[in-house]
This record gives C-alpha cells, sequence and structure tokens, in this order.
C-alpha cells in the first residue's frame, strides 16, 4: 500500500539496527528521533502507526519501550531537502581516506542548515569540496555524524557513505568516542579535577537554551570530567571530557560551576572579552582591542575505532588563533603569584 500524502516517499533501501543497553527503554519514536535528527519525531510517530517500522519482523505502536538487541527495521522518509547549495567556503582537512574525512571547523560556522541559518554551513561547505558524503541524516546533513556548536572550533568526522556513518553513529550512541576539549573559563577553578553530573533540558522560556534540571521525563543525564591546565587571577585554562553528548552540555556545565565559558553571551560568559579588562593597567582607557568574541571552547581532539581498519584512532586540531592570543594575554598580565 502507497504511503498517505502526509508522509514522504520512502526510502527504498530498509535499515537494521539492533538497539545498544543505554537505550533500553527508550520509546522508539523517541530512539529513532535522537538517531536520525533531520527527521522529526512525529514523522516517525506517523511512520510507526502505518507499519513502516517493524520490532523484530512486527508491528508496533509509538509508545513501545525498547529492550537491549531488540532489532529494528524501517525505511527513512524521503524529505525535499535538496535544495541544500555547496559553497566555496574554506575549511581545514586534517585527514582523509576512502571512508572518511576529518576536519577543524572554524568559528562563525553552522554545522548544518538550520533555523535562521541557511547559508554559510559547514554543510554547504562539504558539498563544494567532496562528492559522494553519506546522506543517512537527509540531503541537508552530507556526511555529518555529529556537530558542534556554530562558534565552537575543533575537530569535526565526516563520513563518505551511509555504511561508514552507521558505524560512525553506533560508536557515539555507545559512547565508545574519546573526545576533549580546551576551554577557558572566568574565575580560578580551585579543584585540579572533577566530575559534574546533572540532568539537562530544554529552558522552558528560551528553547535555544539548555538548563540544569532535576530528574524527569524530559530531561537526559549528562556527566562531565573536567581538568584545570592553568590557573589565572580571575581566570582558568581547563581540560573537558564530556562523557555525554548533550546538547550545549559542557557550556551549561562550566556554568553550573560557577564558573561560564568566557565570551559565552548565551550563558553568562559576557559578549566578548577585550584586552583592557585583562590588563587595565596595560592599555588606555578606550582601549578596545578584542582577545576573543565567541566562547572560547575548542574541540581538540577526537578518539575512536576506524570502521575499516578497526583499529583506534585519533585527530587533534591546534588552539584557535583567538584563543592563543587570549591565553599569551593572561600568562602576561594575569599570572598567579607563586
Amino acid at each position: 500500500m502507497d504511503a498517505p500524502e502526509d508522509i514522504p516517499p520512502l526510502s527504498t533501501e530498509p535499515v537494521t539496527l539492533t538497539v545498544e543497553a543505554r537505550a533500553h527503554g527508550w520509546r522508539v519514536d523517541h530512539y529513532l528521533s535522537r538517531l536520525y535528527p533531520n527527521y522529526s519525531r512525529a514523522l516517525f510517530q506517523k511512520s510507526i502507526e502505518q507499519q513502516h517500522v517493524r520490532l523484530n519482523g512486527l508491528p508496533i505502536k509509538p509508545a513501545r519501550r525498547l529492550r537491549v538487541n531488540d532489532r529494528l527495521t524501517f525505511r527513512l522518509p524521503e524529505q525535499p531537502d535538496e535544495s541544500l547549495q555547496p559553497e566555496d567556503l574554506p575549511i581545514g582537512v586534517l585527514y582523509e581516506d576512502d571512508a572518511l574525512i576529518v576536519i577543524n571547523k572554524p568559528a562563525d560556522m553552522v554545522t548544518h542548515p538550520g533555523k535562521a541559518h541557511y547559508r554559510g554551513t559547514l554543510a554547504a561547505a562539504l558539498q563544494f569540496h567532496f562528492d559522494g558524503l553519506s546522506d543517512v541524516a537527509g540531503k541537508l546533513r552530507p556526511g555529518i555524524v555529529h556537530r558542534l556548536d556554530r562558534d565552537t572550533t575543533g575537530v569535526i568526522i565526516i563520513a563518505k557513505d551511509n555504511t561508514i556513518h552507521n558505524l560512525l553513529s553506533g560508536q557515539f550512541e555507545r559512547r565508545e568516542v574519546h573526545k576533549e576539549y580546551r576551554a577557558i573559563v572566568r574565575g580560578t577553578v580551585e579543584s585540579n579535577t572533577g566530575l559534574i553530573e546533572t540532568h539537562l533540558r530544554v529552558h522552558p522560556k528560551v528553547r535555544e537554551k539548555m538548563m540544569v534540571c532535576e530528574p524527569g521525563e524530559k530531561s537526559r543525564p549528562a556527566v562531565t570530567r573536567y581538568e584545570v591546565l592553568e590557573r589565572f587571577r580571575g581566570f582558568s585554562y581547563m581540560r573537558l571530557l564530556p562523557k555525554t553528548g548533550r546538547t550545549h552540555q559542557l557550556r551549561v556545565h562550566m556554568r553550573h560551576l560557577g564558573h561560564p565559558i568566557v565570551a559565552d553571551r548565551v550563558y553568562g560568559g559576557h559578549a566578548a572579552l577585550l584586552l583592557k579588562e585583562v590588563a587595565p593597567e596595560a592599555t588606555n582607557a578606550s582601549d578596545e582591542s578584542t582577545l576573543i568574541s565567541r566562547q572560547a571552547l575548542h574541540a581538540a581532539r577526537l578518539e575512536l575505532t576506524h570502521p575499516v581498519t578497526n583499529q583506534r584512532v585519533a585527530w587533534e586540531a591546534p588552539l584557535p588563533d583567538d584563543m592563543q592570543r587570549t591565553l599569551t594575554a593572561l600568562r602576561e598580565f594575569r599570572k598567579l603569584d607563586s
């Protein structure tokens, strides 16, 4: 039977996957929308209701709760998203082989098109520079397995075909990917190391923000380890190790710790860090020299198992100029007395 008009045509190739332990107890529609964020949860609910999704070979209801090792078989709806226009934007390639590409994402670049951001995206740049990328997440997200915030720089991995994409996505879902970030935060963090464990949810009044909350149906657990690399008067240079991958997790967690990331205008780090704030005694009162004007957060290292060779591999992206410039100023003007 043909799908009704309210569901786009379905892909010809079915997808089959096995439910991993961390998704035990999740609703089917929630699980699929997490795996394929380019598709809405409502669309998956319609697809399930019309029996285009099978669990262990049988039709199901959207509210069905998953169990470990359940097998899902489904066809993804095709979305009318072929409008992504390639753009000749500079991107730094850290590594490339027949299976994947590793990019050093610059600041001020949205990973893929979304609300109010249709041009200047990493997705458009990838379309221009590379052929044959995966389209598992839809044509608006060619090859994109995970994402970084617009003003977060650093390592991001791109899949060249759908098989590689699914293998990489599985590693992210199973938390087998090791991610390291560098951040400059406000305030002198006291503990050399620490663990932040909270629940996060979308802010009820500002949908673009996340917030720490009590455990509940609309919240997700979030875990971050941290280490202080350097301390300065009024600032700290941090190594952040997220164990989960929630939206804005590191930014919210550092705010929760009482040390928001420098120049994070959404979570209390102010809009920019000026040289005169770091070194008022060494600058003119009217000096507006800017050290950094975006959140001082950098995805420095990514380690995972190569989907073809099965060997553990890692890539690193050098600290960007604005963060290096900020550290240089802090070391010169904000050094702590021994």
